[in-house]
């Protein structure tokens, strides 16, 4: 599918991956800005906001407006700091057995009527109730997160409790849960695998706060499912690790995830072959107890649509339920008397008017938060490895961390999963395109259930791409200091990057040292980058010379001071991120009984922005030993 969408004054074709070709080049992000025309046909106080398009101009130069989700990311950040309390006015403290459980995904939609956890295929069911399972020999709690304990208004004394890694291993019910695993499909490496499902995570149920604010509670690693197929339903710790830390870090980075509770070991061995070369080994046992206001992917809804008519009320069922859970604006705006109308071509029937159908609203809402994500990704060097239609959360929240990495040296192709070796289909700079791609085939399966047509499949693409694009260059902007997009700087950037391999996060850090003075000697304007520029010769010399001289001739333009432009680069520009070996170091010490570095790890990524004296070895460079196999990469078995 080629996705043509209208500008002033040209067209822009964001493809799919499959379509480019091995000469095609990978961009590092848009260029191009695209123009949607907004025409309420009244005026209107709709709750669903929609992010205006300026006209595409022939300047390489945008003005940077604020973006919408800023404040998002400080939310995102700082859920903790607003926390419930009582009449009294003190904090609201819950004991396990306390919790307030709601359960409204088991109530509200049909499940399936067997209990057993035979490996077989479950048809007209979103979920199997199913009890944990996982061996276990005196669990242990290995660390927790405070934050999201808060969250769920768990006093943090619970923790203490010598039966809390009974409780939230499985091995000992927890009063109030009710444990199922959630039925779903999906394309893996762009393919459909048809069933897949939560084959060792169990979802205990959800719980209120007093806040109203709905969190689902999910035991990965606990036993077999439905969905287990061949495999025994079991996490090890050295996964289990990489998981915990990085949800958490994402967090406070500031860019939407699910989150964790808390981290245990089972006493168990499990048997794992890493690199699927015939050589299993024994690994530690362990648990993640996951945090999410929702666990519903993209492939929740296409296995439904791909089993033929008896089965597309179901995906029309689940996406009432999330509209009502999680969307719940949706619902506002479509009974209200208020219109948003798109002009998405120039044929007469080419207007789109979300408000007379909630679930185009939707989709577009998905595909926006969808792009959002992915452009904050690409802002700190994320790459999940994994794009699978059932890792994309329909909320636009990083989930199921398997073989991520952060980008250390530039490299635009580089992907952490040796699964995606032979294509690199889902390497750093191909994923805004498979992004979108994925969009195409949610959209694709609401359609089969006749809730959206043709038209609102294409536009919410078209948002998709837009919304990205304005993310990106917003995102790309603010890392710079640039007061507006400037394409021209910014690429010359990536490309002087990849081409001496240069530390994205180092550099971008750095870059904030550099002072608007257009008198700067040219011996002395790069000494504020020397440490992330290593043996460059005197030809790339020259080139960073030449872009640092363009760079300031840019910023000296604007009325911001240095020390202005500087505190504004370092709050979106990280110090600290979750490198490969840091995670390995953590997991090399745990694996021999030692859970320092991971709480070590913990605590540095809660203040990720901050210089943090004291920490600086975990913004060093990855030493040699970090690129050997199982580190700089990993493959998608746990």
């Amino acid at each position: 599918m080629l996705l043509r969408v209208c500008s002033t004054s040209s067209f822009f074709y964001l493809r799919p991956l499959h379509l480019l070709t091995s000469s095609s080049k990978l961009p590092f992000g848009p260029s191009r800005r695209r123009e949607f025309q907004l025409i309420p046909s009244r005026s209107s106080s709709s709750s669903f906001h929609r992010m205006e398009s300026p006209p595409a101009s022939s300047s390489s130069q945008t003005p940077v407006t604020a973006s919408e989700t800023d404040s998002l990311a400080k939310d995102l950040q700082n859920q903790n700091l607003g926390a419930s309390v009582d009449e009294g006015g003190a904090k609201i403290k819950r004991k396990l057995e306390d919790l307030n459980w709601d359960h409204s995904f088991v109530k509200e939609l049909p499940g399936d009527p067997r209990s057993d956890v035979t490996s077989r295929e479950v048809l007209h069911a979103c979920y199997s109730k199913v009890s944990p399972s996982v061996p276990v020999d005196d669990p242990q709690l290995v660390a927790w997160s405070d934050s999201v304990a808060e969250l769920l208004e768990l006093d943090p004394k619970e923790f203490e409790r010598p039966d809390f890694p009974l409780l939230l291993s499985g091995a000992k019910p927890l009063p109030g849960a009710m444990p199922y695993a959630q039925c779903y499909g999906g394309h893996q490496f762009g393919m459909w695998a048809g069933q897949l499902g939560d084959g060792r995570a169990i979802t205990l149920g959800e719980v209120l706060n007093s806040k109203g604010e709905r969190w689902e509670l999910q035991l990965k690693g606990a036993g077999k499912t439905p969905y287990s197929r061949f495999a025994d339903g079991l996490a090890v710790l050295r996964s289990s690790i990489r998981e915990f830390l990085c949800s958490e870090a994402m967090h406070f980075l500031g860019i939407p995830t699910t989150r964790a509770l808390c981290l245990l070991t089972t006493g168990q061995d499990v048997t794992r072959d890493m690199f699927y070369d015939g050589n299993p080994k024994e690994e530690p046992g362990a648990i993640v107890c996951r945090v999410s206001q929702s666990f519903l992917r993209f492939g929740s809804y296409q296995i439904h649509a791909s089993r033929g008519k008896e089965d597309l009320e179901i995906v029309r069922k689940l996406a009432d339920y999330a509209i009502k859970h999680h969307f719940p604006h949706i619902e506002s705006m479509n009974r209200s008397d208020d219109s948003l109308s798109f002009i998405t071509g120039k044929e007469d029937d080419s207007v789109v008017d979300l408000t007379s159908n909630k679930y185009a609203a939707w989709v577009v809402e998905i595909a926006e938060r969808t792009a959002t994500l992915v452009a904050r990704w690409q802002g700190v060097g994320f790459t999940h490895g994994v794009l699978n239609t059932d890792n994309m959360s329909i909320l636009g929240q990083t989930i199921d961390y398997g073989p991520f990495g952060f980008l250390d040296a530039f490299d635009p192709s580089f992907t952490p999963n040796t699964t995606d070796l032979p294509g690199r289909r889902y390497c750093f700079a191909n994923q805004p395109d498979i992004g979108l791609w994925n969009i195409a085939q949610f959209a694709k399966s609401l359609a089969v259930a006749e809730l959206i047509n043709q038209k609102e499949a294409n536009y919410a693409m078209e948002r998709y791409g837009e919304k990205f694009m304005d993310e990106y260059q917003a995102i790309m902007s603010k890392k710079l200091g640039l007061s507006k997009y400037n394409k021209e700087i910014i690429s010359k950037l990536l490309n002087n990057m990849a081409v001496d391999k240069v530390d994205y996060t180092n550099f971008f850090r750095l870059l904030s040292n550099v002072k608007a003075d257009s008198n700067t000697p040219e011996d002395e304007l790069l000494k504020p980058l020397k440490a992330a520029l290593l043996d460059i010769g005197k030809e790339r010399k020259e080139a960073w010379i030449k872009w640092v001289q363009a760079y300031i001739q840019e910023v000296s333009g604007s009325d911001t001071s240095d020390e202005e432009r500087k505190a504004r680069m370092d709050s979106v520009n990280p110090k600290y991120i979750l490198r490969n070996y840091l995670c390995q170091s953590a997991i090399d010490a745990a694996e021999q009984g030692d859970f320092s570095e991971v709480n070590n790890l913990i605590r540095l990524m809660k203040n990720p922005y901050e210089d943090q004296p004291g920490m600086e070895k975990y913004a060093r460079l990855p030493p040699a030993w970090a690129y050997r196999p199982g580190v700089c990469m990993l493959s998608c078995s746990s």
